[in-house]
This record gives structure tokens, sequence and C-alpha cells, in this order.
């Protein structure tokens, strides 16, 4: 049996907000295996377990440049350690210099778009020298460069923490508009089903049939009980599946309302400041005292 740590227990108490004893259960079912045992609280407590999708804990900034008449974009996103610098005005001169940089020059990853000319030195050289300016690390993380089957169009939410590129053939101004608020709110993982990872699928299923099974519900039945579980989750978690935010009668997918309008969405992008990153917690008090100290002894 995996030897489970108190860390390892508060790490998967944050991740899914289980209680305490219920974390320390799961973990030593799954033999210390992190993912699975978000998975079995998921069995046990439903969707109580899924706060980790949704917590985002870096700092930074998404920015949006459309150019070409609306039919090349690109959505970039800026990383920062603190808020305060986030909303800097060199730090946010950095991400929208580089998203246009990517527009014209077409770099193939970051480290491409940080060895591009700015100014008179490289990009890479401006953050270099704006981390030594400020104090504080900061990166360019991750860009999509899009060119638009349809037009683009682009929505920014939450003081740039969140940010959104569409491609919408057909339709209008305000449709375009309306779907990326849209798309900020909702979240989804991909246009439709075919676009979600089978991996979580599978999980969905899986989670699904053991829910099931410990509710009583005969063997035969499972795999049509997990079925019609899965094709819900697909309609929470694809855009055309979900219902539209905006719809008058609570009903209407967005599926629906582009075919109403005569229009199709051709791909969009969404980021979210620090998705996937694990930031780090700090003991302010702590912080501070050890600052103190550290000042008499000097």
């Amino acid at each position: 049996m995996a030897d489970i740590t108190a860390s390892m227990v508060k790490e998967l108490r944050e991740k899914t907000d289980a209680p305490m004893m219920e974390c320390k259960k799961a973990l030593s079912e799954a033999s210390g295996d992190m993912s699975k045992a978000e998975e079995i609280l998921r069995v046990k407590l439903g969707n109580k377990a899924t706060k980790a999708a949704t917590r985002i804990t870096a700092e930074g900034v998404v920015a949006i440049h459309i150019t070409n008449g609306g039919k090349l974009g690109v959505i970039i996103e800026g990383n920062c350690e603190t808020d305060f610098v986030a909303k800097n005005e060199d730090f946010i001169a950095l991400v929208k210099n580089a998203a246009v940089l990517t527009a014209e020059k077409s770099p193939a990853d970051v480290a491409a778009l940080s060895a591009l000319p700015l100014g008179e030195s490289t990009v890479e050289s401006a953050r270099t020298a704006l981390v030594g300016k400020i104090g504080e690390n900061m990166t360019l993380r991750r860009f999509q460069r899009v060119e638009a089957k349809g037009q683009l169009h682009s929505y920014i939410h939450g003081g740039s923490k969140i940010g959104v590129l569409l491609d919408l053939v057909g339709g209008d101004a305000q449709l375009g508009r309306d779907l990326s608020m849209h798309i900020a709110a909702s979240k989804p993982k991909a246009l439709d089903a075919s676009g979600v990872n089978a991996a979580l699928i599978d999980t969905e299923r899986r989670i699904a049939i053991e829910k099931a099974r410990e509710s009583g519900k005969p063997e035969n039945m499972l795999e049509k009980i997990a079925e019609g579980s899965v094709q819900k989750f697909l309609k929470e978690v694809t855009l055309l599946g979900q219902v539209f935010v905006k719809a008058e009668d609570g009903k209407q997918t967005v599926e629906q309302l582009l075919k109403a309008k005569g229009a199709t969405v051709a791909g969009f992008t969404l980021y979210v400041v620090g998705e996937g990153i694990e930031k780090k917690s700090s003991d302010f008090a702590a912080e501070v005292a050890q600052q103190a100290a550290a000042a008499q002894k000097k």
C-alpha cells in the first residue's frame, strides 16, 4: 500500500473540496494515484469534486489582436506573479506588442516569438529588461494565430482575465459578440463532441457506471445509464450543445441559434489566465515577519 502523506491529503482536499477523511480514504483506495483518487471522490460525492477544473491561480492578462479586415487574429496569454503587475502598463504593452508581432510574423511557438525583433532588441530582451525593472518574473505562456474562414470576433472579460477569439461564418457583429460572451461565460471544451478528449468521455462513462452500480441499478442497465450520462456531459461541455446564455426561453441551444441565423462556427479559442497553473500559496504574515527579522539582522 502506498504511503499516504498529509500533504497528499491536503492537495486532494484543495482540488476537490471534499472532507479530509474522504480524501484520505480515496487516496488509499487509489494507492496514492491523485487522478484516480479524484475520480473516486466524484463517484462518491458527485460534482462537488470538480473544483479543480475551474480553479484559476496564476496572474496575468489575455490580449487579442485582429487585423486584415477581421480575417487574421491572435490571442495570447502573458503571466506574472501578482495581480498588481498584471495591471502594469509596461507588462500589458509587452503582451499586446507580442500579439501584433505574432500576427505579422507567424512564429511557430513561444520560443520563436521570443526571438523576434521588438524595437531595438528582441521580445525576450524586452521581457528580461522588464523583469529587472519590476522585480517580478513574467512570461509569455501561449498564443493562437487564426486565419479565419469567416469573420473573427472577440471578447475580453474580467480585467483581461478571460479572452475569446471566435471564427464565425455568416451572421453579424451582434451574433459574434453574443457568442463570444457565451463562450467566456460557459467555457465549452470544444465545438462539438468530436473535439472532446476521449479520455474525458471515458472517465465520465466509468463514473456513471460506478454511481449507478452503487445505487443498486441492474448490471444489464449500467451501459445504457452511462451512455445517457455521457450524452448529458457532452451537451454541457460542447458549444453547439450548450443552452445559449441569452436564450429567452431558457432552452434554445447555440446550435439552434446558429441555424436560425444562417451561420456556423468554424472554431474558437478560449483562454483563461492561469488555467492549469498551480500558484504557490504563501502565508503573508509569516512572510512579513521573515522580512522584518532579516531587516533587523542587517
